[in-house]
């Protein structure tokens, strides 16, 4: 293996990883500096959410404690699903719309490009045969359709002052689709009772820092921008607001 490919891969997977943050932190605090009515401190409180979630899932990779697959369900399915849950609890009964009707539409659609660098990731993990080739575009995984189609259909659906809602669901749902399907491939390639995929390497590396960021951070970022992005649209939906939105480059 070469080392400093292996080296540069890693770092990879920080950088985007807090790029995404980074972005995410940026549009909360844009949100609500310019409406006063909302939590001024909501991007600081995301931040240190996030910072303590990045610091136990880092530490448990680094303790070897995902990376025990003898246990049902697998320790490592903790990563993705905790977050996950969370969002969707919030979705479903925080209190979000005051936030959702001063957020563009476009820009929560637009964020999921960062498909397309996690997709080359996974593509490099696996021409260094630590990653079984299910797991990328040349297998059963075709995620990068989500990020390669994230601009034309943000510009599509609400560029303009457009408000195509009923493409947005199912734009947003196909992306889910496809998001759960290189889940579900992901965990019947790991070195569990119930692995189907036998082909070699298992999925294993994920389960090491920093590819812990991948499930744990990454996966549900993914997860996260399709149910907020439905929410969005169900609330104008219902409120009739389109009249009110902004073009797609207001976040810009």
């Amino acid at each position: 293996m070469n080392i400093s490919f292996f080296a540069s891969t890693a770092v990879y997977f920080v950088v985007l990883s807090v790029i995404c943050i980074g972005l995410v932190t940026w549009a909360i605090a844009k949100t609500v500096k310019s409406n006063t009515h909302l939590n001024q401190r909501g991007h600081w409180r995301f931040l240190f959410a996030i910072s303590i979630w990045i610091t136990i899932i880092s530490s448990l990779a680094l303790s070897g404690f995902f990376s025990d697959f003898s246990t049902l369900p697998p320790r490592l399915l903790m990563a993705p699903l905790v977050p996950m849950f969370t969002i969707t609890f919030i979705t479903l009964f925080g209190k979000l719309d005051n936030v959702l009707k001063q957020v563009s539409p476009s820009w929560i659609v637009y964020l999921q490009t960062f498909r397309i660098p996690v997709e080359i990731l996974l593509w490099m993990l696996f021409i260094q045969n630590l990653l079984p080739v299910q797991m990328t575009f040349e297998g059963r995984n075709w995620d990068i359709m989500v990020g390669l189609t994230a601009i034309p259909a943000g510009f599509f659906c609400f560029g303009g002052n457009r408000f195509k809602t009923t493409a947005a669901i199912f734009w947003n749902i196909a992306g889910l689709i496809l998001l759960f399907n290189i889940v579900i491939t992901a965990v019947l390639s790991m070195p569990t009772p119930f692995r189907v995929f036998m082909n070699d390497p298992a999925n294993e590396i994920v389960a090491d820092f920093p590819f812990v960021l991948l499930p744990g951070i990454l996966v549900p970022l993914a997860f996260s921008l399709h149910v907020l992005s439905l929410r969005q649209v169900f609330l104008f939906r219902k409120e009739g607001i389109q009249s009110r939105l902004q073009n797609d480059l207001t976040m810009l």
